[in-house]
């Protein structure tokens, strides 16, 4: 191959190094905004919705249970809406819990201009939380984030006063995260462009990367904490959620879901998941 055409192939691969990474970002920052329809007959749900500091309405649903043993907050993953977690609503509502769903800004029912990797998402993460304490001031609460989900409920500011805290495929920090997408995408050498997907956030969501480290806000949790991660999670790695465990105060659990991959925990083991997570929550139920 002469000079030339090596020149040309360096090139378009470094096109493509760049253009991936900027893709990548459009494609996750850009609003996913549907209509979810109505609330399925079985949860007994109430349509609600309430303001948060993120500048959004906050849409959801509100099911509560007679003589609930508590109420389980529900937050969804990237560019996922209360649908995403249907199946995780009906288990508790099984087990005695009033739960609540709902879509961050930017997705589902709820307005917003950008998803911003959780960082307004921690805000309407805070909304909820209040929403919660104004309707049931002496309910025990548990929070259920399922990636973005789980890095808002991190990243919420003042923490969360909550009673339990799960987290679901929970990225350490926002160049872990990038680092990892990239790779899937590109390989080995994606790790050299992925500060050009870092490059994007404060133009095109106004936060800066050190902003989005939930690594550096877990000791702050103030209750019991579960964390969970698919074995074969290609986006949060098992050595990216025992870097998060590792931070977290006791009480804490780990379980790495055996054959799930990112977000699909409940769906890969649902009768050990719902085992787990409902024998930790009785915890939270029976607690002073």
């Amino acid at each position: 191959m002469n000079r030339k055409r090596l020149f040309a192939l360096a090139a378009i691969l470094l096109m493509i190094g760049i253009a991936v990474p900027f893709a990548i970002g459009w494609a996750l920052a850009t609003p996913v905004q549907i209509s979810v329809g109505k609330a399925p007959s079985d949860l007994g749900a109430e349509t609600v919705e309430f303001k948060s500091d993120s500048g959004a309405i906050i849409k959801g649903w509100w099911c509560p249970t007679v003589n609930s043993r508590g109420v389980v907050l529900l937050l969804p993953g990237i560019r996922a809406n209360r649908l995403s977690m249907v199946d995780r609503a009906r288990f508790f509502r099984r087990g005695g819990y009033s739960i609540l769903l709902i879509d961050f800004q930017a997705t589902g029912e709820t307005k917003g201009d950008h998803i911003t990797f959780g960082w307004k998402e921690s805000l309407d993460a805070l909304a909820a939380a209040d929403f919660i304490h104004h309707v049931d001031p002496s309910a025990r609460i548990a929070i259920i984030g399922s990636s973005l989900g789980g890095v808002a409920a991190l990243l919420a500011t003042p923490p969360l006063k909550v009673n339990a805290l799960i987290l679901e495929s929970v990225y350490p920090t926002i160049e872990i995260a990038t680092r990892n997408r990239i790779e899937n995408y590109l390989g080995p050498i994606g790790r050299m462009f992925a500060p050009f997907f870092l490059m994007q956030l404060h133009r095109r969501i106004g936060v800066s990367p050190s902003q989005l480290h939930p690594i550096d806000h877990i000791a702050a949790v103030d209750c019991q904490v579960l964390i969970m991660s698919g074995e074969k999670d290609r986006n949060t790695r098992p050595a990216d959620t025992q870097k998060l465990f590792e931070q977290a105060r006791s009480p804490k659990q780990l379980w790495f879901v055996p054959n799930a991959g990112h977000v699909d925990l409940h769906r890969a083991a649902p009768q050990e998941y719902e085992r787990r997570v409902l024998a930790f929550l009785e915890q939270m139920a029976q607690s002073e």
